[in-house]
């Protein structure tokens, strides 16, 4: 890999555009969860917890149509895929400043079930625009982008619920989703290669039968492990989150909420850019278990100052997590199916924030918010080993089984581009390229004749060929 993996990345065809559109287009999609509790608390002039519903609604709206949305993205293309979002976003959010509480609990769900996928089209056009050995750095640099988008979006988002109103905010948000369903049209980021679309061409009948799989037939060993590592890494941050805000509060310096979660989002970014740059990187799920492990000093952090050194510690893993998670999903699926099970991996984080949240509050309101972190790092990292013991049985079984494939989701080494061969985060990339012909049998050897059985065998042979040749030709033949 080159000295600046970034900048050879960046001058790939497509991809600098790819990456400002998506960065542009993920914006609405970070303010909405903070203006849409500010205007429940107070234009509306409800509870926190009521404002939680309609979070909660708007989430599990994502959680239902993200697998869904993304299917459509791998059957009909992108702009057919999303046409019916924009129009649906549109009608919601220039409806949902004006709806009462009730009615924006169900515009909310809707909203959510019709999500523009910029996070998964996005990460689907990276697996088509950048060859695999520079596919780790790819959605290294994306898991940064989304972390500037995350530390930026819900500031801007705040400024105008509070400096103008919270009307004008949804407002802005409703625009701005419009905007991004409008500029994904507009850009038409590929989810196929050339090549899958050509060769599905000619075979249509049989390309739409492997559409029409049932998902069961993707989830392998392999595929349910990454995404059990979506599930524990969102159920680490949104933990990590909530006991961030709650130390703080306790404390009683609730106003460094937002410089505190920008350092922890800043040592997303550095842990990021190192994960890209290098040559070889764990299994995801190892990675999500050192995130488990890197949140556990924040719980024993005895003032502010530790608090924000703990939480620069604790964001160093996110970003690579996150971006091996992605890499990895985007090599055990067919490029047909990545749509679908790219949903199904936001379908995990959302699950993993539902769960995180909850559990995490109810164990701070008990205890503290060091048994915030603990509870993160404990249920998250738990998940991480029971998926590393999995696969290891997995492997086990399936190295005792004649014939059988046995699922990688395994440490690999970036090989050279004069290799020939391209690395992949989940060691797979290197059986793939190679001819798939049957399995050749090993040629074994004749067993070796002892001395006086070869000359025995000589002698009957020149016999015969003597034999053969006094009756044709009269000649005497040698005495052997």
């Amino acid at each position: 890999m080159s000295r600046t993996p970034y900048a050879a990345l960046l001058r790939l065809p497509g991809v600098l555009r790819l990456y400002v559109v998506s960065f542009v287009a993920r914006i609405p999609a970070a303010m909405v969860g903070v203006v849409l509790t500010l205007h429940v608390v107070t234009s509306l002039e409800r509870g926190y917890a009521q404002a939680g519903v309609v979070a909660g609604a708007a989430t599990v709206g994502m959680a239902l149509g993200a697998p869904w949305r993304g299917r459509l993205v791998d059957r009909f293309g992108l702009r057919r895929a999303i046409a019916p979002s924009v129009l649906v976003e549109s009608a919601v959010w220039l409806c949902a400043p004006r709806l009462s509480y009730e009615l924006l609990i169900v515009a909310a769900f809707v909203a959510g079930l019709f999500l523009v996928p910029v996070f998964s089209v996005t990460r689907q056009s990276l697996s088509v625009l950048v060859p695999l050995a520079q596919q780790r750095a790819a959605f290294a640099l994306d898991s940064v982008a989304v972390e500037l988008t995350f530390m930026l979006s819900p500031v801007v988002g705040v400024v105008l619920a509070t400096q103008v109103s919270t009307v004008a905010a949804l407002t802005v948000v409703g625009v701005l989703t419009v905007a991004a369903g409008v500029l994904l049209w507009w850009a038409n980021l590929p989810t196929r290669s050339a090549a899958t679309t050509a060769s599905a061409a000619p075979t249509s009948a049989v390309s739409s039968d492997a559409d029409d799989a049932p998902a069961g037939r993707l989830l392998g060993p392999g595929l349910v492990v990454v995404l059990l590592a979506a599930v524990a890494a969102a159920f680490v941050l949104v933990g990590t989150d909530v006991s961030l805000v709650a130390a703080l509060n306790d404390a009683g310096r609730a106003s460094d909420v937002g410089w505190m979660i920008a350092l922890w989002a800043g040592g997303s970014v550095v842990g990021g850019l190192i994960h890209g740059a290098r040559h070889r990187s764990p299994s995801p799920l190892v990675l999500v278990a050192v995130l488990a492990l890197a949140t556990v000093p924040a719980a024993f952090a005895p003032g502010p100052l530790w608090l924000a050194l703990a939480v620069v510690l604790a964001g160093l893993p996110c970003a690579p997590a996150l971006a091996s998670i992605n890499a990895t999903l985007v090599r055990l699926v067919p490029e047909q199916r990545r749509g679908e099970v790219m949903g199904w991996s936001g379908t995990m984080s959302t699950v993993g924030n539902a769960l995180g949240a909850p559990l995490c509050g109810f164990v701070i309101d008990r205890s503290s918010p060091g048994a915030g972190f603990l509870t993160a790092a404990f249920v998250g990292g738990g998940i991480a080993v029971v998926g590393l013991v999995v696969l290891a049985l997995t492997r086990r079984l399936s190295a005792g089984a004649p014939g059988a494939v046995v699922p990688a989701v395994a440490p690999v080494t970036d090989p050279t581009p004069d290799a020939g061969t391209v690395g992949s985060s989940d060691g797979q990339e290197t059986a793939a390229r190679e001819p798939a012909h049957a399995a050749v049998p090993a040629v074994v050897p004749a067993p070796r004749r002892s001395p006086e059985r070869l000359r025995h065998t000589v002698r009957r042979r020149v016999r015969t060929v003597a034999g053969g040749r006094r009756r044709s030709a009269g000649v005497r033949p040698p005495t052997p």
